[in-house]
C-alpha cells in the first residue's frame, strides 16, 4: 500500500507515543517526513530524533498540530485536559481527526475538552479513543480502537494506520476498559508468567539466560500454534497432557494454587 499525503502531529513522545512515532516510520501508510512530534521534554525529543532523524520534533504542541490531518494525543490521563484546553482553538474540527491514547479518558470528557469558546467554530470534531500495548514498538501490538463523530472512511484509515503496527480490534466504548486490561495490561501479565517460569527454571538447573531464551520460545511457540491452528488452549492442552502424566501434574498444581482464578481477578482488577 503507497503512501498518502497525510501529515499526523503526536503530541507525548513517552513509551507509547513515542512507540507509535516509531512504528509509523515503518509503515507504509505515512511518509515519514510527515510526522510532527512535541513533547515538553527536550531530552525525549532530542532521544526519539537521534532514533527517526526525517521525523520532525517540537517543543511547542500548537506548532506541532497547526497542519496536521490526524493529532494523536499520548500524554498521561491527567494531563489531556490541559494539553487539550492549549491547543483546542489551534485546532480545525473539519478536518483533522483527533485521537486520544489515554487510558479512562471517556468520550464524554475529551468532547467537553474539545469544546471550543463561543467566538470558535463549534463544530464536533471526529473522535477517536486508541489503547496499544507497548509491543506496538515491535509492530505486534493489539490495539482497540473506538470511534465518535467518525465516518466510516475516517474510521478505516485510522484502522489502516494502527493495523501496521499490530492487530486492531474496533469496539464499542464500553469495551475500551476490558481492552485496556485484556491487551494492555495483559502485556504485564504474560511477562510476569515469563519472569515467574524463568525463576522455576533456574530451580530447576538451568541458568537465567538459559531459562529465559527456553521460556521465551516456549510461549512464542504456543502462540503460534493457536494462530497456526486456529484452536483454543484448551485443545492444545489436551495434545500435551497424558493420563498421569507430569503435565497434568503440573497444571493441576498450578490450579491448587489459584492460577486461573487468580488472572481473572488480576484482569477485573485493572478495569
Amino acid at each position: 500500500m503507497e503512501n498518502i499525503q497525510l501529515k499526523v502531529a503526536i503530541i507525548g513522545t513517552g513509551n507509547i507515543g513515542g512507540a507509535i512515532a516509531r512504528g509509523l516510520t515503518k509503515g507504509s501508510v505515512v511518509e515519514k517526513s510527515s510526522i510532527m512530534c512535541a513533547d515538553r521534554s527536550p531530552e525525549l525529543l532530542a532521544k526519539l530524533k537521534a532514533s527517526q532523524t526525517d521525523i520532525h520534533c517540537t517543543e511547542n504542541n500548537k506548532e506541532a498540530v497547526q497542519d496536521a490531518d490526524i493529532v494523536i494525543i499520548a500524554v498521561k490521563p491527567w494531563v489531556v485536559k490541559s494539553v487539550i484546553e492549549e491547543i483546542r482553538t489551534t485546532l480545525d474540527y473539519d478536518r483533522q481527526i483527533v485521537v486520544s491514547i489515554a487510558a479512562g479518558v471517556t468520550f464524554e470528557q475529551l468532547l467537553s475538552y474539545l469544546d471550543k469558546p463561543s467566538d470558535f467554530d463549534r463544530t464536533t470534531p471526529a473522535l477517536f479513543r486508541v489503547i496499544p500495548n507497548t509491543a506496538i514498538e515491535a509492530l505486534s501490538s493489539m490495539t482497540f480502537v473506538s470511534a465518535c463523530n467518525a465516518s466510516e472512511e475516517q474510521t478505516d484509515l485510522i484502522l489502516r494506520i494502527f493495523g501496521e503496527m499490530g492487530n486492531v480490534f474496533l469496539v464499542e466504548e464500553r469495551l475500551m476498559m476490558a481492552g485496556t486490561a485484556l491487551a494492555s495490561s495483559g502485556i504485564a501479565f504474560a511477562l510476569r508468567y515469563i519472569r515467574a517460569a524463568i525463576e522455576g527454571g533456574v530451580e530447576l538447573g538451568f541458568y537465567p539466560h538459559e531459562a529465559q531464551e527456553i521460556v521465551v520460545h516456549t510461549v512464542r511457540g504456543a502462540v503460534e500454534l493457536l494462530l497456526t491452528n486456529h484452536s483454543n488452549p484448551e485443545q492444545e492442552i489436551d495434545r500435551v497432557t497424558t493420563p498421569g502424566g507430569i503435565t497434568i501434574r503440573g497444571l493441576n498444581e498450578m490450579e491448587l494454587s489459584g492460577f486461573t482464578s487468580s488472572v481473572i481477578r488480576g484482569l477485573k482488577a485493572s478495569q
